[in-house]
């Protein structure tokens, strides 16, 4: 949802940053993995310290660049197989530093297995909900659907962890993290659907 209803808003407001970019010789590549280290860094260095605002601060900084590395790769015709590859992979690393890092917390000095537990649901199944699409892709099938993308999954972690370190009581966390799950179970399970259609349709 977000990535149809917002990808032209931040494609306008950080195309003079591309531009900006491109004009001093830094390559869409460079960009990709700048952006996933601070991410990993934000997420990673301030989470599992309970700094949930600061890290969340740090990430959004970063995050932003997958935005970025695609403007510049379409403005300087530099659009490759490999670009979309890097950018993908680089993609997971994120995700997956994000939900670590609480997990780390909840694991650790935040005391609370059940915690732990949603955000390591999370984790995976987000994972999953990736594959199941790259694999159908792979094999000659689509699989463009689901009720939980990875920009609304995103979105929606980021937001309530850094309202959660601000002023929001932590039980709101809680509750994100368990339809997060829930739904990105719903999106593999879609998926798998989608193809098996694909797959046992008569051939024509």
């Amino acid at each position: 949802m977000l990535n149809r209803y917002a990808r032209a808003f931040f494609t306008k407001l950080l195309t003079p940053v591309a531009k900006l970019l491109l004009g001093l010789g830094i390559s869409p590549d460079i960009v990709t993995v700048v952006g996933t280290l601070g991410v990993c860094f934000g997420a990673l260095a301030f989470y599992p310290r309970h700094e949930f605002l600061v890290g969340t601060i740090v990430i959004t900084a970063f995050v932003f660049s997958d935005t970025v590395d695609g403007i510049m790769a379409r403005s300087s015709g530099r659009s490759s197989s490999w670009g979309a590859y890097l950018d993908s992979t680089l993609d997971r690393v994120g995700d997956a530093a994000v939900f670590g890092g609480l997990v780390l917390w909840y694991a650790g000095d935040g005391d609370q297995p059940y915690m732990a537990g949603l955000a390591l649901a999370c984790l995976i199944l987000g994972s999953v909900v990736s594959y199941a699409k790259a694999r159908a892709e792979g094999l000659g099938f689509t699989a463009n659907v689901g009720i939980a993308e990875r920009a609304d999954r995103l979105v929606a972690v980021l937001v309530t962890t850094g309202l959660v370190g601000w002023f929001l009581p932590e039980i709101v966390l809680t509750v994100v993290l368990a339809l997060l799950a829930l739904a990105s179970l719903v999106t593999v399970v879609q998926r798998m659907l989608a193809v098996r259609r694909q797959a046992l349709a008569p051939t024509p």
